[in-house]
């Protein structure tokens, strides 16, 4: 009966894993949203929120988890943008420190200037965490489209973040957080 248990467990945990892997997040085509929100952490996302601000896919852009110290100039030097594009439409939040204060963050961003559309941007192999973090405070009041940035995550990037989305979606379904 135990091994039963046992197997019963693993067959889960992999087909979980594969539901996983199929959720990983893919660049989006071009399309308009109210706002886009980048989530800092990792290469290739800032830029890729400027790229479709440069195009005007979105009326506003949030930056979510900069560093205290970093100022709009500076970002717009070290992506070579133009300065002006940040002092019109580029907000930095500074508040975020994990996934789930980046979701409370933007949710909080979204509901002030009240969009009913965001494209979220972020790593491939963060987008069904980053997601389920955003979707769970903002429900089904706002759309989400997840535009992810394709990276090249070891597997052991790829079992660890899994982990976290298990545990993170548990937590929400129990209600614990």
């Amino acid at each position: 009966m135990a091994l039963r248990i046992a197997l019963l467990a693993l067959v889960a945990w992999v087909l979980g894993f594969a539901v996983f892997m199929l959720s990983l997040g893919r660049p989006l085509p071009p399309g308009k949203t109210d706002a886009i929100v980048v989530l800092t952490g990792g290469p290739g996302r800032i830029d890729r929120g400027i790229e479709l601000m440069r195009t005007r896919m979105a009326k506003r852009m949030l930056v979510s988890g900069v560093d205290r110290d970093v100022r709009p100039h500076e970002l717009a030097i070290a992506y070579k943008a133009d300065r002006r594009l940040f002092d019109c439409c580029i907000d930095l939040g500074r508040e975020a420190r994990d996934t789930r204060s980046n979701a409370s963050e933007t949710a909080a961003w979204v509901r002030r200037r009240g969009y009913r559309s965001v494209r979220l941007v972020t790593s491939d192999w963060h987008m069904p965490r980053a997601r389920m973090e955003l979707a769970k405070l903002l429900g089904g009041d706002v759309a989400i489209s997840g535009d992810a940035v394709r990276t090249n995550p070891r597997f052991a990037t790829l079992l660890y973040e899994y982990h976290k989305w298990l545990l993170r979606g548990a937590a929400i379904l129990v209600g614990a957080g």
